[in-house]
């Protein structure tokens, strides 16, 4: 496996060895030792599996306090432009977002440390996400960031998305902050 940094600390793509031949394919998704030891927090507590038709956004989810969530993230079936903005308030990227397509070709692993919202854009049919999240999920705790805020700017490869009405009641970046700041979640 490779393990590559990106200019968000903690934000790691991840590339696994897969090995082929006339049968079909094998990897490991997950390996404790491997994984700890190129800076994935070792303790997961819940896998969520989705399934997306192309055109669907999911996100900007974030939990916060207690239940702050890291995920490793994986595409089982398909392809996404998967997002990861930036919300710890220290961070010098804070505000920011990272985006990479993930799919079923090479198989990259996205993890992405608490304090980030997540999200992302099928970019085919019956595309199947699968996440590792290292606490369980807590709707007290969860805010949801505007998937289009013009703040963040995220460039998504899509025209009119499907969203969830859930999805379209996120909070922008400058609400998010002030929640934060005031401790309120």
């Amino acid at each position: 496996m490779n393990v590559d940094k990106t200019d968000f600390e903690g934000l790691l793509i991840i590339t696994p060895q897969i090995f082929k031949d006339k049968r079909g394919y094998f990897f490991e998704t997950y390996h404790l030792k491997r994984y700890t030891k190129s800076g994935v927090v070792s303790r997961f507590v819940q896998d969520n599996e989705s399934m997306s038709m192309v055109g669907t956004i999911r996100g900007m989810h974030l939990q916060t306090g207690n239940f702050a969530q890291g995920k490793l993230v994986r595409v089982v079936r398909g392809k996404i432009f998967d997002v990861a903005v930036d919300l710890r308030l220290n961070s010098p990227t804070f505000g920011k977002y990272f985006s990479i397509e993930l799919d079923d070709i090479e198989y990259k692993q996205l993890f992405i440390p608490p304090g980030f919202a997540h999200g992302f854009a099928a970019l085919e049919d019956n595309t199947i996400l699968n996440y590792k999240c290292t606490e369980y999920y807590n709707p007290e705790s969860e805010i949801i960031l505007l998937w289009d805020d013009p703040t963040v700017g995220i460039k998504w490869p899509i025209d009119n998305p499907v969203i969830s009405d859930k999805d379209r009641q996120g909070k922008t970046l400058n609400e998010i902050k002030e929640i934060l700041l005031r401790g309120e979640i």
